[in-house]
């Protein structure tokens, strides 16, 4: 599977490197090359740098060829529009993004983007752990 990220924080990075090791061809792109240097030495995809809602960064990512697209930046906004990018755009098959707002990732996802919001996950683990405790 050929995966395209835009975003290498400690997400990012983790994602990368655990389809790397499955074996997919993976491509990351962060505007901060000092992001980049969170990929170990053994990464054997791409390391771009750049930012995830340019189209000519995202090609030279391989997002014509993609099958999947993460957008994990700190950014709602940058993540909603990169996914919605490769999603219409590349009509990339798989797209995902996380954003933090709780209402605009349900907006977004009622617009068939997938979305993980850190926010309510984490309220819900952390309420969760006071019935189990």
């Amino acid at each position: 599977m050929n995966v395209v990220i835009i975003g290498c924080g400690r997400v990012g990075a983790r994602i990368a490197m655990s389809l790397d090791q499955a074996g997919h061809h993976v491509s990351v792109v962060d505007i901060r090359s000092a992001a980049l240097r969170r990929l170990p030495p053994e990464f054997g995809g791409k390391a771009v740098i750049g930012t995830g809602i340019d189209e000519d960064v995202l090609k030279f990512a391989g997002i014509e060829d993609a099958d999947a697209f993460f957008a994990v930046t700190n950014g709602d906004n940058t993540n909603l529009m990169a996914a919605q990018l490769a999603q219409k755009r590349f009509n990339t098959r798989q797209v995902a993004a996380r954003v933090y707002d709780p209402v605009r990732a349900e907006s977004y996802r009622r617009m068939g983007i997938y979305t993980v919001c850190p926010t309510t996950t984490i309220a819900s683990l952390m309420l969760d752990s006071l019935s189990t405790s």
